[in-house]
C-alpha cells in the first residue's frame, strides 16, 4: 500500500513539472524605442552660419586658426549641411617658401547638362530651405537657382567661368562658395549687383583678376589663385566700408592694394611677391593720434619684403604684422 502511495505521489510531481510553463532565460529584451523628438528641434531655416551670428558661434580673435588653408589641418565647416566633400588631395609642394594648392586637370569633354527644364536643379543639388548645395557634382557652370536662394555652395566642381546672367535677379544671395573649381574668368557685374552679398569664397581657382564687388561684402576669400597686382582695380576696396576679412594669400601680388577700408579686421597676403610698402599703407602719417584698432590680423610672411625697413608704418596698429623683420 505504501509503495503504491509513493508511486502515485511521484507520478503527480512528474506531471506537474512537465506541464509547468517554461521560464525565460536571462533578462527580457527591451523593445528598441524610436525617439523622433530630436528632429522636432531642427531649425533648418537658420542652420547656416552667417555673418549675422559669427559673434555667437565663432571667436573672431581666433579666426586665423579656423580659416587658414596653409595650416592643412582638417577642419569642420560650421553651417554646411551638405554631403561630405573632397579635401585637398595629396601633399602640397613647397617652392621658395610658397605653398601651392594642387590643381586638378580641367575637363576635356563636355558632359550632359546636369540641370535644365527636364531636370530641376534641386534634383541634382540638395536644396534645404533657402540653401542650395551642389558640392562635387561635376558642374561646369552655375545651374539655375531657385529665386529664394540665400546660400549657394558649389565647391569641388569644374566651373570655369561665371556669367553675368548666373546670379541675375537673385537679390537675396548672402553667401556664394565656389571653392576649388577652375574659374579663370568672371563677367562684369556678376557679383556687383547683388545688394545683400556678404561672403564671396573663391579659393583654389585660376583667377588672374578680382571681380568687382558690391558694397555689402564683408568677407572676400580668393586664396590660391593667380591674381596679379594688375588684376586689382585701383582703389578697389575704398568704397567697401563693410569689408572685414580680405584674404588674398598664395597669389602673385607685387604690392599691398590700397587704400584699405577702415573697418578691415583681417588681411592675409602671405606667399605673394610683395617687396615694399608705402608709409601710409596702414596708418596716416599726418595724424599720429589715429589708432587703427580693428586691424589686428596682418599676414605678410612668405613675401620677400623686410618689414623692419618700414618702422614708421605700424605705429597705428594694435599689433605688428606677421612676417620677416631681419
Amino acid at each position: 500500500m505504501a509503495l503504491g502511495y509513493r508511486a502515485g505521489i511521484g507520478t503527480l510531481m512528474l506531471v506537474s513539472v512537465l506541464t509547468a510553463p517554461p521560464k525565460e532565460n536571462g533578462k527580457k529584451k527591451e523593445k528598441p524605442r524610436t525617439d523622433i523628438a530630436a528632429y522636432d528641434n531642427l531649425d533648418l531655416d537658420n542652420y547656416d552660419l552667417n555673418l549675422d551670428n559669427y559673434g555667437e558661434i565663432i571667436d573672431l580673435t581666433n579666426y586665423e586658426e579656423l580659416y587658414d588653408y596653409a595650416d592643412l589641418v582638417p577642419k569642420i565647416e560650421v553651417g554646411t549641411l551638405a554631403p561630405p566633400t573632397k579635401s585637398l588631395g595629396g601633399a602640397l609642394s613647397t617652392r621658395a617658401g610658397t605653398t601651392e594648392a594642387p590643381r586638378r586637370q580641367p575637363p576635356t569633354s563636355t558632359p550632359a547638362k546636369p540641370a535644365g527644364p527636364g531636370l530641376p536643379t534641386c534634383l541634382v543639388c540638395v536644396c534645404i530651405s533657402t540653401s542650395v548645395y551642389c558640392d562635387d557634382t561635376d558642374l561646369e557652370y552655375i545651374p539655375p537657382l531657385p529665386r529664394e536662394t540665400t546660400y549657394l555652395y558649389a565647391r569641388f566642381n569644374r566651373i570655369s567661368r561665371i556669367r553675368a546672367s548666373d546670379f541675375a535677379g537673385h537679390k537675396k544671395l548672402k553667401r556664394i562658395d565656389l571653392t576649388s573649381n577652375f574659374i579663370s574668368w568672371v563677367d562684369e557685374d556678376s557679383f556687383r549687383l547683388l545688394p545683400f552679398l556678404q561672403e564671396l569664397l573663391l579659393p583654389e581657382n585660376s583667377l588672374k583678376a578680382l571681380p568687382e564687388l558690391p558694397g555689402s561684402i564683408v568677407r572676400l576669400d580668393a586664396r590660391f589663385n593667380r591674381i596679379q597686382s594688375s588684376g586689382v582695380r585701383p582703389e578697389a576696396f575704398r568704397e567697401l566700408k563693410k569689408l572685414q576679412f580680405l584674404h588674398l594669400s598664395d597669389n602673385k601680388l607685387d604690392y599691398i592694394p590700397l587704400p584699405l577700408p577702415e573697418g578691415l579686421r583681417s588681411l592675409h597676403l602671405q606667399n605673394n611677391n610683395i617687396q615694399t610698402m608705402h608709409g601710409d599703407t596702414f596708418c596716416n602719417r599726418q595724424d599720429h593720434s589715429h589708432i587703427r584698432q580693428a586691424l589686428e590680423d596682418i599676414r605678410l610672411d612668405g613675401n620677400p619684403i623686410n618689414l623692419s625697413l618700414f618702422p614708421n608704418a605700424y605705429f597705428c596698429l594694435p599689433r605688428l604684422p606677421t612676417g620677416r623683420f631681419y
